[in-house]
């Protein structure tokens, strides 16, 4: 299996940031990290080994990048304006540093669909439902989509938009909705054991229910728990459907 660890300075976050692909052709699926991890954290929690057939069968390629979660949501030593001018800088660097990246590397543009686990499911969820007219869909993991759970009572326009569960229901227009309705790609799973929120999917799928968004819910059983067990299978189930 192909591995290509990378790097650059970026203009967006004024800092180094890493990335690592897997596999060598194929439609590109993005990771977003869990928590303040880094771009390593699925290959040392063994989901990459967990979805090899799929890197190796060229029917997908994998991208993992940085999180600067530790530099926004989860420092508790910044103000709440300066979190979410933090995190709109990280949607600058993955639109317009991200993305350009994996269209080179990919001899042109390819289908891209964000991932994640936990905030990752976030910050991936929220990514493609920013940017359909970019994005392909998003397999979205044990994922809260209220970006409340994480701001501490902090709140603004910005905060707004960036918290799925606030602003897709107030989406009517029909521009953004018929381009999200031709989606076939959008994957929100979760399990129902310790620590997992299912609720929080359900809640979500019921806004996509009623704008007519095509989607996959699954919740699974109390077996499944918020840890890496439950992520090495979800992530293979998930790319099976793709």
């Amino acid at each position: 299996m192909r591995r290509d660890l990378m790097s650059w300075w970026s203009p967006s976050l004024h800092r180094t940031m890493e990335i690592v692909s897997y596999g060598h052709f194929g439609p590109a699926v993005l990771l977003f990290p869990s928590a303040a991890a880094d771009y390593l954290e699925y290959e040392r929690f063994l989901l990459i080994d967990a979805i090899r057939p799929y890197l190796e069968q060229g029917r997908v390629k994998v991208y993992s990048i940085n999180s600067i979660n530790s530099e926004s949501w989860l420092n508790d030593q910044m103000d709440g304006r300066s979190k979410i001018i933090r995190h709109q800088q990280y949607n600058t660097y993955i639109v317009e540093e991200v993305v350009p990246f994996i269209y080179r590397d990919c001899d042109g543009p390819v289908p891209i669909i964000t991932g994640g686990v936990s905030l990752g499911a976030l910050h991936a969820l929220n990514t493609f439902f920013r940017r359909p007219d970019i994005f392909d869909g998003t397999i979205a993991m044990s994922g809260i989509y209220d970006l409340k759970a994480y701001s501490k009572g902090y709140y603004d326009e910005d905060c707004y938009f960036n918290s799925p569960i606030d602003y897709v229901p107030n989406l009517h227009d029909e521009y953004w909705l018929n381009l999200l309705r031709s989606k076939h790609n959008l994957h929100i799973l979760s399990g129902s054991g310790s620590y997992e929120d299912p609720g929080a999917s359900m809640v979500f799928s019921r806004i996509l229910d009623m704008k007519n968004i095509p989607h996959h819910l699954e919740i699974w059983g109390r077996e499944w728990g918020h840890d890496w067990p439950t992520w090495r299978a979800m992530l293979p189930h998930a790319l099976s459907k793709l």
